[in-house]
């Protein structure tokens, strides 16, 4: 999933004195939003984690306090909220400053592409720019195909999640290729059982099979018509910057070897086998595109922008893997 953050934001301050505020003081949604934003930059927050500034992060953790969606903040901005409401928005905000943990932890909820998920702290909370390119790069039955990368959505009979954690990719997939059976593998025992819950609540058990293993190790000779990856990929500088917030997520989903790329390399060595021949890899790999393209220059990447990114994902046919597997096969 995007496991950027602002590396070293707001370590090694000391945590301020947080204040005691009465909560008879603070009485409309947009009053405790202020008063959240107001703490968040005192404490030296980072934002990296579904939300990118103190504003929105206030309105997510107010919003999903009272059990609202974050689209609704505007329409309740200046409604009035009860003392018990009060109490617990004023609490989830001091739990936010002075533990430093990521607000989808605190709430065990996380929004992508507009749709709920859970979580909590056994997967890295997601936030991936591969749900975006699912719904801007792949057609549908009703959609103009020029550009797209699979011209009909519903033609797609087979997906592959790699390194799935949450399972949230997994899910926008089935939704994305209605017709499309779903395997999704992780590592990672305690991630895989986040993913089974959301599988689970989205009512995808006979759709999305979880496997626990090494990338492709549990799946055989299994081919599919599109493999999507976000693997771990932060290299050993950023290892060593992480912000506390991001620290507080399981390290294994964020650690991609010395310059980021070892399991990428894995991926891309070993995906060939296990596409279609109409299919294609679409894979998030953070901001190695130049570590990338200087040691796979004959690889024709199709490097992919979202709207909050710039070559941090790219795709690739299974026919150019394979002609550069047959290039390279031939090399003394």
């Amino acid at each position: 999933m995007a496991k950027r953050a602002q590396a070293g934001a707001g370590r090694g301050r000391a945590a301020p004195q947080f204040p005691q505020v009465k909560s008879t003081e603070l009485q409309t949604l947009l009053d405790f939003v202020r008063y959240a934003v107001s703490r968040f930059i005192a404490a030296g927050l980072v934002f990296a984690h579904g939300t990118t500034d103190p504003v929105a992060e206030a309105a997510f953790l107010v919003c999903e306090t009272l059990h609202l969606h974050p689209d609704q903040f505007e329409m309740f901005a200046t409604a009035r909220v009860t003392a018990p409401e009060a109490k617990a928005i004023l609490d989830v905000i001091a739990r936010r400053a002075v533990s430093r943990k990521p607000a989808a932890y605190l709430v065990n909820k996380i929004y992508l592409r507009g749709l709920p998920f859970y979580i909590d702290e056994r997967a890295i909370v997601p936030r991936s720019f591969i749900g975006e390119l699912l719904d801007s790069h792949f057609g549908g039955a009703d959609d103009e195909a020029e550009g797209a990368l699979i011209e009909d959505s519903a033609e797609v009979a087979d997906v592959l999640d790699l390194c799935t954690g949450s399972g949230c990719l997994a899910v926008l997939a089935s939704q994305k290729f209605p017709n499309a059976k779903i395997d999704a593998v992780d590592i990672s025992k305690g991630a895989l059982e986040v993913a089974a819950r959301n599988v689970a609540d989205y009512g995808l058990e006979d759709r999305v099979t979880l496997y626990r293993g090494d990338l492709f190790q549990p799946l055989g000779h299994r081919q599919y018509d599109l493999i999507i990856a976000n693997p771990p990929y932060v290299d050993a500088q950023g290892m060593a910057a992480l912000p506390r917030e991001c620290r507080a997520e399981p390290k294994l989903a964020f650690d991609g070897g010395a310059d980021g790329l070892a399991i990428v390399r894995r991926i891309l060595n070993e995906a060939g086998r296990h596409l279609t021949p109409q299919g294609g890899l679409l894979c998030e790999i953070g901001r190695g595109r130049d570590r990338l393209e200087a040691e796979w220059p004959q690889l024709p990447l199709w490097w992919l922008d979202t709207e909050a990114s710039d070559g941090e994902v790219f795709w690739i046919g299974a026919a150019d893997l394979a002609n550069s597997a047959a290039a390279a096969a031939k090399e003394p």
